[in-house]
C-alpha cells in the first residue's frame, strides 16, 4: 500500500504562483509513475502532469509553459510548480501513484485563484 499526503494549495491572484508537495510513504518501490490531476466543481477529474523514471514527464496542453512537475527521490516527494496562475486553474489538486495494479489518490489540496 502507498499514502500520499498533499500540501502546498492556497488562494493567490492570477498571475502568481504556487507548489503543491506530494510526499509518499508505503510501498515506495512499487511506484512507476506519479501525477497531478485536478478537478473544478460540477467538472470531471484530469490529468495535468504526470512524472515517470522511463517516459520523462507529460503536460495538459492548458498547463504546459507554466506548469513544471519534478520529483526528490531522496525525500519520495513530487512537487508540481504552477506559475501564471489563471483564474481557469482553480480546482482541487490530487496527488496520484500508480503502482499497478494499484492507483493511489492523495487526499486532495484546493487551489483557488482570484481573477
Amino acid at each position: 500500500q502507498v499514502q500520499l499526503v498533499e500540501s502546498g494549495g492556497g488562494l493567490v491572484q492570477a498571475g502568481g504562483s504556487l507548489r503543491l508537495s506530494c510526499a509518499a510513504s508505503g510501498s515506495i518501490v512499487n511506484i512507476n509513475s506519479m501525477g497531478w490531476y485536478r478537478q473544478a466543481p460540477g467538472k470531471q477529474r484530469d490529468l495535468v502532469a504526470r512524472i515517470t523514471s522511463r517516459y520523462g514527464t507529460y503536460y495538459a496542453d492548458a498547463v504546459k509553459g507554466r506548469f513544471t512537475i519534478s520529483s526528490d527521490n531522496a525525500k519520495n516527494t513530487v512537487y508540481l510548480q504552477m506559475n501564471s496562475l489563471k483564474p481557469e486553474d482553480t480546482a482541487v489538486y490530487y496527488c496520484n501513484a500508480a503502482a499497478p495494479p494499484f492507483f493511489t489518490w492523495g487526499q486532495g489540496t484546493q487551489v483557488t485563484v482570484s481573477a
